[in-house]
């Protein structure tokens, strides 16, 4: 069965009309023959709305309910845009993630999944209906709803192309794809027309928004190709697929940010065997994502560790480094929400001497001071002052020479 996965963002289904449009876009595919199976998120700033009445419900509004309210503003979406296609004369179906059967673990606000059953999908598609599935939730073993994380709509669209044996999975956003920076930073950013798996797990993991991480992984690991592209236009858009290495490729593929994150540092732990691990598992069974960690030079039989993690974790996050600090007799705790990481990606670094260098004098001739750094084989990442994240961004852009082409290497 030949099988067309698209995924619509928020931006794409924000008002009647941008749901009118996305509708002819998924009939144009069912008048090519395609079977169209359709992953949606809720309309334009629903989620954060949701998110805002909570809040000001209570301050700390318990997991499992958050999930319960925000996996509503798909049910919206899905049921609006079955209703468009009907108008325009096809057959339509909507669905829940717990009505098609995406399983997840029990981990409220940031489940994974764990299966996909698609029968009801491929009995419905067999009718010759075109399927539409909220995004961004699932459903427990014990039927718990729960939702998977900012962007979880791409990790939906991505299990179920993979799942249905689909061979290419599109998703369709407000930008025409994947490029170099940020364009509403730095106008000269070029878009890029292919990305390897590796090369995007990289930009998602560091500011870049188009993809959510998990839904790049899922990708790779079940050999989905993605096709990143505008819901309004019909341009190509950027290609995300294995990547051949006997293809030359680009030193540096883009320059990302991102501000969301704060250090956190646990001042004067005893420097002994175990104490790292004591604090990092405490995060872990709480199901929080630690992205950098620095630990100084011990000095007293005395030293600091620094991390960094999401914002929306920090809350969580300091609380337990107190509480670990003093139970292992640190000073105490320090946090700085005042930061942002900036960084460079690109699958040629690896065999590029110099890159790391490069990087570093963009930003001391730009007068700003690095805090941390991180590296992989095809990735630099800096955390800097919040404030100097555009300078940084554009000053390592014009480094590089992104908005001149494709700089190749040797």
């Amino acid at each position: 069965m030949n099988i067309t996965v698209q995924k619509f963002g928020g931006t794409s289904v924000a008002d009647t009309e941008r749901i009118r449009n996305v509708a002819r876009r998924v009939c144009e595919s069912r008048s090519r023959g395609e079977n169209v199976v359709v992953v949606i998120s809720a309309l334009g700033d629903t989620t954060d709305r949701l998110v805002k009445l909570a809040y000001e419900i209570t301050p700390s509004p318990r997991e499992r309910e958050m999930d319960m309210l925000l996996a509503t503003g798909e049910q919206v979406s899905v049921a609006l845009l079955s209703m468009a296609i009907h108008e325009l004369g096809y057959e339509a179906i909507s669905f829940t993630g717990a009505q098609v059967g995406i399983v997840t673990d029990g981990a409220h606000t940031k489940a994974k999944i764990l299966d996909v059953k698609v029968g009801r999908i491929l009995d419905e598609l067999e009718k010759g209906n075109i399927v539409i599935v909220a995004g961004f939730q699932g459903v427990t073993l014990d039927d718990q709803i729960t939702t998977l994380g900012r962007g979880g709509s791409d990790t939906t669209a991505v299990a179920l192309a993979a799942a249905l044996g689909a061979e290419v999975c599109e998703i369709y956003t407000d930008v025409d794809g994947v490029y170099t920076a940020d364009p509403r930073l730095v106008p000269e950013a070029r878009k890029l027309s292919h990305l390897s798996y590796e090369e995007m797990l990289e930009m998602a993991a560091t500011g870049a928004k188009v993809l959510q991480l998990r839904s790049v992984e899922f990708a790779r690991n079940y050999g989905v190709v993605i096709h990143v592209r505008s819901s309004f236009s019909r341009e190509e858009g950027t290609w995300i697929s294995e990547g051949d290495e006997r293809m030359e490729k680009a030193i540096i593929s883009g320059v990302t940010h991102e501000t969301e994150e704060a250090k956190v540092t646990v001042f004067n732990v005893p420097d002994r065997p175990g104490v790292a691990a004591r604090l990092f598992q405490a995060l872990a069974a709480e199901n929080i994502n630690v992205d950098m960690i620095i630990q100084n030079v011990s000095a007293d039989q005395r030293t600091d560790i620094s991390f960094t993690v999401g914002l929306q974790d920090l809350s969580k996050a300091a609380e337990i480094s107190e509480r670990v600090a003093e139970e292992l007799g640190a000073a105490g705790t320090v946090v700085d929400e005042g930061i942002a990481k900036v960084s460079l990606v690109g699958a040629g670094m690896r065999t590029h001497p110099g890159v790391a260098a490069d990087m570093f004098s963009a930003l001391a001739e730009s007068g700003i001071n690095i805090e941390m750094i991180s590296t992989s084989t095809i990735k630099i990442s800096c955390v800097i002052r919040a404030e100097d994240a555009l300078k940084a961004v554009r000053a390592i852009h014009a480094k590089f020479g992104l908005d001149k082409g494709v700089v190749m290497r040797a």
